[in-house]
């Protein structure tokens, strides 16, 4: 039974809906900060500079952060359907990749638009609100349902080995690929989880290992050059990672380096599942190859603990995110079930 006080959440919203608290990440594990985005420019530099980051969680901090921002908008409908616009543009260029950002910013488009032209600001506040609460609540659910989607198809023994972080931290709460790891071992399957340590800003080693150790879940932390070798030693039995979008086609982008896991996995015939929502898959774009990949800042690379470890004068290159060909992936784990890659285009299409 999920008791939502027990897992790590990224966001709590009060029950008044006035204060949204975001969990500041780039702490974590030394200490625990919590910030109090106000205005529309700080959530979107929340969103930037990573104090929240996992596709999902980066939607609903984007939905819930706007809906507490606009008590502060103009009440006069016109100016405040313009400010909301405004709003809606500035966070949609804050992370290109995660197509989850931009459901919940046309979610709230159209629930807006969706009202009479003369609907005053209070019924419009209380509609982004309510639209926004129903997007996280569903990221939720979604969650829950994939782990139960996937745990089943996780090895008994042995390691599991997962990237970056796809966890609470990423999501609403309990995770997708770390809510089918956790799911695993409460259905009583004794697996060690693997995280990659994920260069450049090391999620796994922060976030994954941390929020792992708060529940119980047996982890280590590997360097991400050292799967390749364990799977040759047969220690790795699967690989389960989440995902910032997916195309019709079935190929996914994810944190950079999944790729890589991708083909070991391929090469040492060892199982590479992707466990996301159908709110990351972008029916718009027919293959990997038209998803936006999101350049970041070179001192992620440059800089360890404050200092520059790289020569001056040598560039340095930082994509956030790679492609993983729909061909390497076993399945794509959903809230509605585990899918070939080349079955989620129909699947989505039936979902509406």
């Amino acid at each position: 039974m999920f008791d939502a006080e027990s897992y790590v959440r990224p966001f709590v919203l009060d029950e008044a809906g006035l204060t949204l608290r975001v969990l500041d990440q780039r702490k974590l594990p030394d200490e625990e900060t919590w910030i109090e985005p106000r205005d529309v420019e700080a959530v979107a530099v929340a969103i930037e500079d990573l104090y929240v980051r996992g596709a999902p969680a980066i939607a609903c901090v984007a939905a819930l952060g706007l809906a507490v921002c606009v008590r502060a908008f103009d009440d006069e409908p016109l100016r405040f359907r313009a400010q909301l616009e405004q709003a809606c543009v500035r966070l949609s260029n804050t992370r290109p990749t995660a197509v989850n950002l931009f459901v919940a910013l046309r979610e709230i488009r159209e629930a807006i638009a969706a009202l009479p032209a003369d609907a005053d600001a209070a019924t419009m506040r209380a509609v982004v609100m309510s639209t926004a609460k129903a997007h996280a609540e569903g990221d939720l659910v979604s969650c829950l349902a994939m782990a139960g989607h996937g745990a089943p198809l996780l090895p008994d023994d042995g390691a599991v080995l997962t990237h970056c972080n796809a966890g609470a931290l990423a999501t609403a709460g309990y995770g997708t690929a770390l809510g089918v790891l956790r799911r695993g071992r409460e259905l009583g399957k004794r697996y060690t989880v693997l995280a990659d340590e994920t260069r450049p800003v090391l999620q796994g080693a922060r976030l994954t290992a941390w929020e792992l150790q708060h529940d119980g879940v047996p982890v280590e932390v590997i360097a991400d050059n050292m799967a390749g070798a364990l799977m040759a030693a047969g220690e790795i039995k699967a690989a389960v990672v989440g995902a910032d979008r997916i195309a019709r086609n079935g190929d996914v982008a994810n944190k950079i380096g999944t790729f890589t896991v991708a083909v070991l996995c391929k090469h040492h015939g060892i199982p590479f599942y992707v466990a996301a929502p159908w709110t990351t898959i972008d029916l718009s774009l027919p293959s990997g190859d038209e998803i936006p990949i999101e350049q970041r800042k070179p001192t992620e690379v440059m800089c360890h603990g404050g200092k520059q470890l790289t020569p001056a004068g040598v560039g340095v290159r930082n994509p956030a995110f790679d492609v993983t060909p729909a061909a390497l992936i076993t399945k794509i784990i959903t809230e509605t079930g585990a899918y070939d890659p080349q079955e989620i285009a129909a699947a989505a299409s039936e979902r509406g």
